[in-house]
């Protein structure tokens, strides 16, 4: 059974255990024109398009703000469950990451005293490679891909004895990252539906686990990058594309073993978005809001502005910021 995996109780247990150590990030509301008017980019479909009816009141939304979140991301959720739940021993801890996972790991590790080793790809974004090393991790380069970055952190768990966290197919990150589900629910009220990024899938398993069927749950990857899609397709995980502007953060080879269950019985919907729109989007969080989010972070909102994700007149749908781990420049 799903619940013997991750259930709603766990997820609340979780978030008594971490939450001396994370941020109860806020929500706001926002009109869907405002943004779409700040897009600038061509093939955004309109306001209208978005909402489903032509000339209809300006659709609301509900963003979660986990760009906000200590060490930049929602990853901080389970990198402190990880550390918190599990028995670290004298070696530390180690992670591969693309580069969100790698930085919450540190920050964690940093923050309960224990030694971290960090393997991360080289496509890894340098604000975030800068961060790790700013939080005193020891930090190691290796391959172009997430894979590679796995594969050396699993040789170093088997040599060295460091406690693996793992960025999404690990019980414990995904109770860590499920904890955002139970603080957007006591914050925005009735919901419909959220929709989600997706790179391994733990955030999305967390979420599609705490809420369980009772609000509709929409996965968004980059078309480059479509790794639950593929997976879905397959009826199993399987090996993806990894290419894309969000590829730091949404690009591992394939969704975890324990994510696609998950998924399967609470995720209704994975829709795709190109990097046009992802990028189009980024700018209309800064442009409009003064958001700053990592492309990653911006496949929510390209899929509302794009018209990936349509929804129905009078729908509450929320959207996961997820992170802001970049640096200023890239915001224009």
């Amino acid at each position: 059974m799903l619940a013997d995996v991750i259930s709603r109780d766990d997820i609340r247990g979780t978030y008594e255990t971490i939450r001396p150590y994370i941020r109860r990030t806020p929500v706001i509301q926002v009109d869907l024109s405002e943004l779409d008017a700040a897009s600038g980019a061509s093939g955004v479909s309109g306001v209208s398009g978005v909402s489903g009816v032509s000339g209809a009141a300006p659709p609301v939304t509900t963003l979660k703000l986990e760009q906000l979140q200590c060490a930049g991301s929602f990853k901080a959720r389970g990198a402190f469950a990880n550390l918190l739940l599990r028995d670290v021993p004298a070696a530390g801890v180690v992670a591969a990451s693309g580069g969100n996972h790698g930085v919450a790991v540190a920050y964690a590790a940093h923050r309960r005293g224990v030694p971290a080793k960090i393997f991360v790809p080289t496509v890894s974004a340098p604000a975030k490679v800068e961060r790790i090393r700013a939080l005193g991790a020891d930090l190691v380069v290796s391959g172009e891909r997430y894979a590679d970055a796995l594969a050396a952190a699993q040789a170093w768990v088997a040599s060295s004895g460091a406690m693996n966290v793992h960025a999404f197919d690990q019980r414990e990150t995904l109770l860590g990252q499920g904890t955002l589900a139970l603080e957007l629910a006591g914050q925005a009220g009735d919901l419909d539906t959220v929709l989600v990024p997706v790179g391994g899938g733990g955030l999305i398993a967390g979420i599609a686990s705490y809420f369980a069927g009772t609000v509709r749950v929409i996965g968004v990857e980059p078309d480059g990058a479509p790794t639950l899609s593929y997976a879905r397709a397959q009826g199993a995980p399987a090996d993806a594309p990894a290419g894309s502007i969000a590829a730091d953060a949404l690009a591992p080879r394939r969704v975890g073993d324990l994510v696609f269950p998950i998924t399967q019985s609470y995720v209704e919907d994975v829709v795709l978005v190109d990097d046009t729109s992802i990028l189009a989007a980024q700018q209309a969080l800064w442009r409009a809001l003064r958001i700053a989010a990592e492309p990653a972070a911006s496949v929510g909102i390209a899929a509302l502005l794009a018209g990936a994700y349509k929804p129905a007149p009078g729908e509450r749908v929320a959207v996961v910021i997820s992170g802001a781990n970049m640096t200023p420049s890239q915001l224009g």
